[in-house]
């Protein structure tokens, strides 16, 4: 595993290579642990994977109306399983989750504890984060030069941060853009709030070599030293973002 530390928590990068793989070391009160996954390299386990689904998973997985969506969901899913059983000392099937009023999923059932969690994906990559008592968040997007950054983030992002978007150079908007919106995604989903918070309602960093951090929240100020973000170096493409929950 690759890390970060500061003074308050470890944030430890790994890629799992098959389900073999899956036997992460002991998770400290102080320590985030996050999975990188090349999904083409599970799909020899997929039948593995759908195994180890709920009956409402299996059905939801074959509501997908294309096989790439419905195998992304399958892997990704029992990865989670695999992973939350490898910490919990259970079986993956016997997993199971609650969801809160927002959707936000935890483990339920016999194996209820204080473990975190999150999953995200984009493209070919899947990213899964653990933690104990800490919320956390994880995004992770397929930087596309397609994609009309411009609009969406007049539209989405806040005022300082559509002024240093169009500050930046055109050939490296792109990139700074999804720098920005993972950022944003890995907060609202570490707080839970879902697309009731509105994007706009906070501030984050997005220039290349400004450390990631939550600069701003509105309309309580004290929110932001709530939550640790950080940058998260997975394949080139994509950008990445972690949020973690301090503890006081």
């Amino acid at each position: 595993m690759t890390g970060v530390h500061t003074a308050e928590l470890s944030v430890h990068l790994a890629t799992l290579q098959s389900p073999a793989d899956a036997s992460p070391p002991p998770l400290g009160d102080d320590h985030v642990q996050v999975w990188q996954v090349f999904q083409p390299a599970m799909m020899p386990h997929l039948a593995e994977f759908s195994g180890s689904l709920s009956h409402s998973e299996a059905q939801r997985a074959s509501r997908f109306r294309f096989d790439k969506d419905r195998n992304q969901f399958t892997i990704a899913r029992g990865l989670l399983r695999t992973l939350l059983g490898q910490y919990l000392g259970t079986s993956a099937t016997e997993i199971e989750f609650a969801f809160s009023e927002k959707g936000k999923p935890s483990v339920a059932g016999p194996a209820v504890s204080n473990l975190q969690f999150n999953v995200a994906h984009s493209g070919e990559l899947i990213l899964l984060a653990f933690s104990r008592g800490r919320r956390l968040g994880v995004d992770i997007e397929q930087v596309r030069t397609d994609f009309a950054t411009a609009e969406i983030a007049d539209r989405f992002f806040s005022k300082s941060e559509v002024q240093c978007l169009q500050s930046i150079p055109a050939s490296d908007r792109h990139e700074a853009f999804f720098r920005c919106w993972t950022r944003k995604e890995a907060y609202i989903k570490a707080t839970g709030d879902g697309l009731s918070l509105p994007l706009h309602q906070f501030d984050v960093t997005l220039r290349a070599g400004e450390p990631a951090h939550l600069l701003a929240t509105r309309p309580d100020p004290s929110e932001a030293e709530r939550w640790a973000m950080y940058h998260l170096h997975v394949q080139p493409g994509y950008a990445a973002a972690l949020v973690v929950e301090r503890l006081r």
